[in-house]
């Protein structure tokens, strides 16, 4: 594979970096947009973009704190959490961001014309969204999205209090799958119930995976959090999600 950190145009045609991997193949190429979680575009992050890679897939992740650089990428996180996510990536900026990346994506050589989008932690209640507003995408995977609910105020967080984006289900325009587990505080498993309440509701295409044993940022490789059986039952779950969508 070939992996590197690329720019293109995000939001307002403003050029951010994104961390790209594509397998080295003759076969035409399906994307994914990977979401880096809260803790920014870290090791683990570009790692799933190489893993997706090396299913054949060509995947890139934009540096959705990006503005708020230059700088190492853990500081730079910390900056933007600091004055409060909803201000540091709002969501007009954050689906610009990704129809942006959808179209890189696209005019690869050997692309299939295929995109999909992922997300962990706060990425995935941007996938989640992404899927009721970035029309170019095709499938879209929620990994534990928090804050897709209202939440309460939070005295420790600045900010207001997330609104949440379930209101958006009804603009949800592509099929869905949701990863969680069932130890998970923020979705808790009374939220994602919520949640799939009013997916059915609507009558949207989706499919939910809940782990019992694991709780946030499960697949995390490199964080106490990580539970390899759990893992690697949900990767597979994705795998064969994108393999029915993007291929």
């Amino acid at each position: 594979m070939i992996a590197e950190v690329v720019g293109f145009a995000g939001h307002g045609d403003t050029v951010i970096e994104g961390y790209l991997a594509r397998p080295v193949t003759t076969e035409p190429t399906p994307g994914v947009v990977v979401l880096h979680h809260a803790p920014g575009l870290d090791p683990w992050c570009k790692e799933v973009v190489r893993t997706f890679a090396s299913q054949g897939y060509t995947a890139i992740s934009p540096h959705l704190y990006h503005r708020r650089g230059p700088g190492h990428w853990a500081d730079v996180a910390a900056a933007a959490r600091a004055e409060g996510l909803a201000k540091a990536m709002p969501n007009d900026q954050v689906m610009g961001d990704i129809a942006g990346a959808a179209a890189y994506l696209r005019a690869q050589p050997g692309a299939n014309g295929k995109v999909g989008v992922i997300g962990f932690c706060s990425g995935g209640r941007q996938a989640f969204l992404a899927a009721c507003d970035v029309p170019s995408l095709d499938a879209a995977v929620d990994c534990w999205g928090g804050s897709i609910l209202p939440q309460p105020p939070d005295p420790s967080r600045p900010g207001p209090a997330p609104k949440g984006v379930i209101h958006r289900a009804p603009d949800m325009a592509m099929p869905l799958l949701g990863i969680f587990g069932n130890e998970d505080l923020n979705p808790t498993p009374e939220q994602v119930d919520e949640i799939e309440r009013v997916l059915t509701k609507h009558g949207k295409s989706f499919e939910f995976f809940r782990y019992d044993g694991a709780g946030h940022a499960f697949f995390a490789s490199d964080k106490p959090n990580y539970r390899q059986e759990q893992a690697v039952d949900g990767w597979e779950r994705v795998y064969a999600f994108y393999d029915e969508h993007l291929r």
